[in-house]
């Protein structure tokens, strides 16, 4: 006669969880639009080992501090921005502690007093759940470009 043992394991709402990560992502807009920087304190991890790349090719930024110097000097130089997201796509681990997306951004804002359009930025990256809140770990953004074709013998 065998004897099953069922798993103590809740179950993970893994749709939750998606949505709690959207709601993250939403609020990083915000934070961009609204140049809040009190709430992307709250959306990135406070720690060294969170990165930021750029869509500059110096912007490899490593650590918090530097995240956050970097989110200053951008709210000190743009002004008006309004950004639209489009073609999001969020996945969740199974253990439903770990995150990633990826999605495309028109970013508009004014910078040395012109009005600037970037189309199709494409923003990834990886969020974590610690203390049953979903953080910024990891982000990327870059600008596509077209680049010449040559022929290789």
């Amino acid at each position: 006669m065998g004897c099953t043992v069922e798993s103590e394991t809740a179950k993970v709402d893994l749709e939750a969880e998606k949505a709690a990560v959207e709601a993250v992502l939403e609020q990083y807009i915000v934070a961009n639009m609204e140049q809040d920087f009190n709430l992307i304190v709250q959306i990135w991890e406070p720690d060294e080992r969170v990165i930021l790349i750029g869509t500059e090719s110096h912007e490899r930024l490593v650590g918090w501090d530097n995240i956050e110097k970097a989110y200053k000097n951008q709210y000190g130089a743009y002004s008006e921005t309004f950004i639209v997201v489009s073609d999001q796509m969020i996945r969740v681990d199974k253990s439903g502690t770990i995150a990633w997306f990826s999605e495309s951004l028109k970013y508009n804002f004014i910078y040395n007093e012109k009005a600037r359009s970037f189309s199709d930025i494409r923003f990834t990256g990886v969020l974590e759940k610690l203390d049953g809140k979903w953080l910024l770990v990891q982000g990327h953004l870059s600008v596509p470009t077209e680049l010449e074709k040559k022929e290789v013998y």
